[in-house]
């Protein structure tokens, strides 16, 4: 029965971020087809920042009307909608219509802000439901939760998303058309992939599926274990949104006897750290998501498509098992030291900082066209991304365990800074138009 219930943990956590997870790693081949292009990322980090919605009113209704709100009927809710939404998406992703003169991605764009909705609302929904069962379960469920990245890394792997190779064509013309000065010309002929794009949305919809016929599943467990809430709140895990209502989150003892109160004396003890300590925490969550939120996605296709659509499929799909990796050392190798996480987010940035200079580069990076140069701008994304990952799990365990207060203010900080960053990189990507795209095929970089 517990090997059973961590399978089912993991596969409920698995449909957490897999759908704007899958959507990242699917990019390579979909900037191909839409008309944004090579902006369409910096859209995406703008969507999933407006669908931040959907946990605003999760924690408002926590808040403003405490035990109001049934989390299973919402978890069904969500769970559906993201099932049926990557379902259209196989369907409807190419449909365009003219919006302002120009022709617009406007089923893929309004059906990713459903999935982004979905996936920022389980943030707060998901783990309050993992609450009610045992702790080691709620490990497995974070597992679960980094596969969603990993999982769909590994698909598009085998799909062989994007792949490309320049060919020489020649140019007809009649004898009406004056002869071309040079009949030759190189294109870039994009190789078939081993499945569509339409077969890996139903890929994610099924996933989607899984996770919820984890989730009924679970729902029969406490019962199985006969578990009641008051046995459990001592051992669950800090939650924004099921904090708000509870008083030992705000410092209010809660009678308990013996080993329940030992359980519950984390959440009861005092700030560890000083107020200079506290503010550059928070300066490293809200810096750490910026980058990795905001700032960097949207240029992603910028900084790797230069490369050829190898290096940005490869960037794409180990980036973000990256991730789930870096949860995974975290796990097993964790380090609180602040002076650590400040020079590893140091590091990152370093990665970062070379990601932009190349999408500033863009058509004609560093080292264009050279085995080095592809190795080095994939390697540079799976370190900025696995690096900075290490950093906002660590942050969070440190303020999970200051108080509960201050994990409710880490995850103000989370969206404060991923929106910051996608704001700014907005209006610089599509009004501003300072990052130029470019074939690698056609353009012609200095030597």
């Amino acid at each position: 029965m517990a090997l059973l219930v961590h399978l089912l943990a993991c596969a409920f956590g698995l449909g957490s971020w897999v759908a704007i997870n899958g959507l990242w790693v699917e990019l390579p081949l979909i900037v191909n087809e839409l008309p944004e292009g090579w902006e369409l990322p910096s859209y995406l980090t703008v969507i999933i920042q407006l669908a931040n919605l959907g946990p605003l009113l999760v924690t408002l209704m926590h808040k403003l009307r405490p035990g109001r709100l049934n989390e299973r009927a919402v978890i069904y809710a969500i769970l559906t909608v993201g099932i049926l939404a990557c379902f259209l998406l196989a369907f409807f992703w190419r449909e365009t219509t003219v919006v302002a003169g120009a022709p617009r991605s406007t089923a893929f764009l309004i059906i990713t802000f459903f999935l982004s909705l979905v996936d920022c609302t389980s943030s707060v929904t998901f783990l309050p439901f993992m609450m009610q069962l045992p702790p080691e379960y709620i490990t497995t469920y974070f597992i679960g939760e980094g596969l969603s990245g990993f999982v769909p890394g590994l698909v598009a792997l085998g799909q062989g998303v994007g792949i490309s190779k320049c060919v020489n064509v020649t140019h007809s013309f009649d004898n009406s058309t004056e002869a071309l000065k040079d009949p030759y010309a190189i294109q870039t002929q994009y190789l078939s992939e081993n499945f569509s794009t339409e077969v890996f949305f139903f890929f994610l919809s099924a996933m989607m599926a899984i996770s919820l016929v984890a989730f009924v599943l679970l729902n029969r467990v406490p019962r199985m274990f006969q578990l009641s809430s008051e046995n459990l709140v001592g051992a669950s895990v800090a939650s924004v949104s099921s904090g708000l209502d509870n008083p030992a989150a705000e410092g209010v003892p809660v009678e308990r006897g013996g080993e329940e109160a030992g359980q519950s004396r984390p959440l009861l003890a005092k700030p560890g750290y000083t107020v200079s300590k506290l503010a550059f925490i928070y300066f490293l969550v809200v810096w750490v998501n910026g980058l990795t939120n905001g700032l960097l996605p949207s240029v992603q296709t910028y900084s790797c498509m230069s490369y050829g659509n190898v290096a940005y499929h490869l960037s794409a799909a180990l980036a973000s098992m990256a991730n789930p990796v870096a949860c995974l050392i975290a796990m097993f190798l964790p380090k609180r030291s602040l002076v650590f996480l400040g020079l590893l987010s140091l590091v990152g940035t370093g990665f970062g900082a070379y990601n932009m200079a190349m999408a500033a580069l863009s058509p004609c990076p560093l080292l264009q066209g050279s085995a080095a140069g592809d190795a080095i701008i994939v390697l540079s994304w799976i370190f900025f991304t696995g690096t900075l990952s290490y950093v906002k799990v660590m942050v969070g365990v440190i303020l999970r365990d200051e108080s509960h207060s201050a994990l409710v203010w880490c995850g103000a900080a989370v969206q404060a800074g991923s929106m910051v960053g996608a704001l700014t990189m907005f209006p610089l990507v599509n009004v501003y138009h300072l990052f130029h795209s470019g074939d690698i095929c056609t353009v012609k970089c200095p030597l």
